[in-house]
Parts: C-alpha cells; sequence; structure tokens
C-alpha cells in the first residue's frame, strides 16, 4: 500500500513547507518569490521551486545550477522548523495503518515532497513507524515516475513478488494518473482539496470520503 502525504494522511498542517521553499530560494539566489498562484496540490516540490523561481524571472540555467542548494537548504529549514501535526492527520489514517500492519502489509509513501520534509512529516504526525519507505520528489520527473520508483523498490528487496496487489491512495487526480500510469489500483480519498465529482471522473479503483470507508476486504 503506498500513500500520498498532505490531503491523504495529514491536512492544513500549516505554511511551514511553503515557507521553507520560499526562503531556500531567498538564501541561495537571494531572489524573492511567493507560492501564491502556484497550483501546490499535486504537483513535487522540485516543480513547485521551479515554478517559484520562473515567477521571479530567474532563467533556466540559472534555476539548474541554484536548485541542489535550493533543495537542501528547504529540507534543512523545514527540518527544524517543522511543528506538532499529530493533531492533524486525516480521518481513518491511523485505524487503517494499524490494520494493515497488523495484516503484514508493506507500507510506502509515493510523495511530491522532498524526503527530509516529507519523513519529517511522518515524525511530527506520529505516523513515522508504519512506513517502511518512500519515493520523494528528487527522485523522479513526476509522480507516476515516483511509483515506480516505489514498486521498484518494494521488488528488489523481496517485501512483495510480481503478482502482489498494489494500491496508491491519494487525493488528487494525479495520484489516480500515476496508479493508472504503472498499472496499480488507485484508490482516491476527498480529504484533500479536489472534490469527490472531480475525483470520479478520472475513474479511480475505489472512490471514498475518507479513510474511515475503505474496507481490507476490498484490497486485500
Amino acid at each position: 500500500m503506498l500513500f500520498d502525504i498532505d490531503g491523504t494522511l495529514i491536512r492544513r498542517a500549516g505554511p511551514h513547507h511553503r515557507e521553507a521553499l520560499v526562503e531556500a530560494i531567498r538564501r541561495v539566489a537571494g531572489v524573492e518569490t511567493t507560492t501564491e498562484g502556484v497550483p501546490v496540490a499535486g504537483m513535487l516540490d522540485r516543480s513547485i521551486l521551479t515554478v517559484m523561481m520562473q515567477r521571479a524571472g530567474m532563467t533556466r540555467a540559472a534555476i539548474q545550477r541554484a536548485m541542489p542548494a535550493v533543495v537542501a537548504s528547504a529540507q534543512s529549514i523545514y527540518v527544524r522548523r517543522a511543528p506538532d501535526i499529530s493533531k492533524k492527520v486525516c480521518p481513518g489514517v491511523r485505524n487503517l495503518l494499524r490494520r494493515l500492519t497488523a495484516r503484514g502489509v508493506v507500507i510506502g509513501l509515493v510523495t511530491g515532497n522532498l524526503s527530509r520534509i516529507g519523513w519529517r512529516k511522518m515524525e511530527r504526525a506520529g505516523l513515522r513507524p508504519y512506513f517502511r519507505f518512500g519515493a520523494f520528489a528528487e527522485q523522479a520527473r513526476d509522480r507516476a515516475g515516483l511509483v515506480r520508483v516505489a514498486i521498484r523498490r518494494a521488488r528488489k528487496e523481496r517485501w512483495i513478488g510480481r503478482d502482489s496487489a498494489i494500491s496508491l491512495i491519494g487525493d488528487h487526480p494525479n495520484d489516480v494518473l500515476a496508479a493508472q500510469a504503472n498499472g496499480i489500483r488507485a484508490i482516491a480519498v476527498g480529504t484533500g482539496i479536489v472534490s469527490l465529482e472531480e475525483l470520479q471522473t478520472h475513474s479511480p479503483y475505489i472512490l471514498i470520503p475518507d479513510l474511515r470507508a475503505l474496507l481490507l476486504k476490498d484490497l486485500l
């Protein structure tokens, strides 16, 4: 079972993630940017950073040169400032993770967050022990690529076999499309900013308002 983070596992986690991206660009490139007007939902952090710097007038070459240091700085800033988000966990998440763990299911992350930011969110939400591994923003160009990275890792480690059932749970059409692109089951949950009606137009395998409605018998 693969999980997105923002809007799926946690929601309304505060401005700290966005602020870390803004401050990292300021520190590294000396440029003032904003996430305002950037459709960050469903995007990967590196893509968000690229759009921010482009809108601030930086050239493609300058963005490419700055990106490694910006990525490192953003993660360090967030790790230091991340708030307690244990009360921001979405409905049904903890119960589902406990049940999956009890059944011996391999649980991983597939998220647009940079790796240290993603893991720090899981720590501050009190969810870190449930996740064996993850695929993060710096590991692929898009979400479908991240799903491939996660599946490849799980098979390489022999945590799953070639015929193992795999599902991706997310709150955005990009999650559904990424699952479908990899031939795995897309479970869409309405705890993010995208409506159930819009999610339905992408034909997920399962569509639910929140994870309290997800039945293990439909998955295992």
